[in-house]
């Protein structure tokens, strides 16, 4: 059976109140170890559903290998711990390793194994139980210890004597880890970050506000232990391969770190693209910009881009009318946009993304084929048209618009004035002139506009 392992520190006072909240908390049964001696993790220690709790006599950080100690094989260790900072009350969580030299606890350049999916669901519990007046947040990979045996991750009270000593910050903490027990370390879609502050506010907003979770951080600071990245490519793939991650994400201008990255295989992509790309098939996203350009150009996703819609038969490229499409746009930029998006896989943008651009990807199908997709999606952005001009016709292989406006050359004939009185016959008013009434319609025109589809 694979449980959630938890280590107190006797050490770590922080660490002492939390796991005491920890067993009452939850029907724990008392054991007795003697394989080990009970500074490490022996002696007494505690099994509830789901978890297993042992007590070590030394900090958290200079533990080797404490997942040994359960008996439980865990897939996922936490470390119930203090934090130190100037951050006020603070609940927080990270994963351990140092880029650089190894100044507490652990090996120089050495990551130990991360749990992206873990600590996702650490601070959505830290959330709902974080007493009033606490932060909640994610640091960046420091400290050791850098090998433990299985995913694992600190949780954290902060940030002073006042907070390690408080029973509702401990008592938060507490249930945010029993929180943690059946929770797989990893999910599908995980990243590595580089760049930014030690709180790493960036890769924040990635794990709450997307499906992607984020491994290993190396902050700026790291980077700068760290060196050259060249010279230290272990540790950058030993990131990726713990955090079970290939692709990264930077906070900031790396471009050493960049050339190295991708010399070494890793993707480098922007926040947008996660965002964009969210739980979307990564093969899909792949044949998109493939074949139709990259989410940093400007690509985005339609509502057909999800796996039911995008069958065996998958999709076709095909132009639409750029004409047509900048009209429609000029009437109702919103219609458009939804038009598009309920209607295709991905669409081209302009304009940063606030323009549907004239390029789309349909889904191909036996019940509807690209070029009748296309002709569907013309039809619908002719319905646009309707809104300024009176008549729009289709045909064969145009879309035919007709309107009657304001002329001003045909007013200059009749003698009106630029200006106000120009603006009142725009408006369908009638003006007069050296004692001579001007009707509106006198001062019209039919004009047509050929939409070449």
């Amino acid at each position: 059976m694979s449980d959630l392992a938890i280590v107190e520190s006797r050490a770590d006072r922080a660490s002492v109140h939390i796991c005491d909240h920890l067993r009452d908390l939850a029907d724990w049964t008392e054991r007795e170890d003697d394989s080990r001696p009970a500074e490490a993790g022996g002696g007494t220690y505690y099994r509830t559903d789901g978890a297993e709790l042992r007590t070590f006599e030394d900090l958290h950080i200079e533990l080797e290998r404490p997942a040994d100690a359960f008996d439980c094989d865990p897939d996922l260790l936490v470390f119930a711990s203090r934090h130190s900072g100037e951050t006020g009350p603070l609940l927080t969580g990270h994963f351990t390793g140092n880029f650089g030299p190894a100044e507490y606890g652990g090996d120089d350049d050495a990551v130990a194994e991360a749990a992206p999916n873990a600590l996702v669901r650490l601070l959505e519990a830290f959330d709902e139980y974080a007493p009033e007046g606490y932060d909640v947040g994610m640091e960046c990979t420091h400290h050791g210890p850098t090998d433990v045996g299985c995913p694992s991750l600190f949780a954290e009270l902060g940030s002073g004597d006042e907070q390690w000593d408080d029973p509702a910050g401990a008592e938060a903490v507490a249930r945010g880890i029993l929180d943690l027990r059946g929770v797989e370390p990893h999910r599908s879609r995980q990243v590595v970050g580089f760049g930014g502050n030690h709180y790493a506010p960036r890769f924040e907003r990635v794990v709450r506000e997307t499906p992607w979770a984020v491994g290993h951080i190396a902050s700026d600071w790291a980077l700068e232990a760290l060196g050259h990245p060249t010279a230290h490519r272990d540790v950058l793939e030993a990131a990726f391969e713990e955090s079970d991650a290939e692709i990264a994400l930077l906070d900031g201008e790396w471009p050493v770190l960049e050339e190295t990255l991708e010399d070494l295989g890793y993707r480098i992509v922007g926040e947008t693209w996660l965002r964009e790309v969210g739980d979307l098939s990564l093969d899909l996203v792949d044949a998109i910009e493939s074949e139709l350009g990259r989410v940093e150009a400007g690509i985005r996703f339609g509502d057909r881009s999800d796996a039911d819609a995008v069958d065996e038969q998958g999709f076709t490229v095909v132009d639409l009318p750029a004409d047509l499409v900048d009209a429609a746009e000029g009437i109702d930029p919103d219609r458009v946009r939804e038009l598009v998006d309920s209607r295709t896989v991905a669409y081209t943008t302009d304009n940063g993304g606030t323009r549907v651009g004239s390029q789309v990807a349909v889904p191909e199908s036996n019940a509807e084929p690209a070029a009748d997709a296309r002709r569907a999606l013309v039809e619908a952005l002719a319905d646009v048209l309707e809104e300024k001009y009176e008549t729009v016709r289709l045909e064969d292989d145009a879309i035919v618009a007709e309107e009657e406006g304001f002329d001003p050359e045909l007013a200059r004939e009749a003698g009106v004035p630029e200006g106000p009185k120009f603006g009142a016959l725009a408006n369908g008013e009638a003006v007069t002139v050296d004692g001579e009434t001007i009707n509106p319609e006198r001062v019209r025109t039919e004009r047509t506009r050929r939409f070449e589809i």
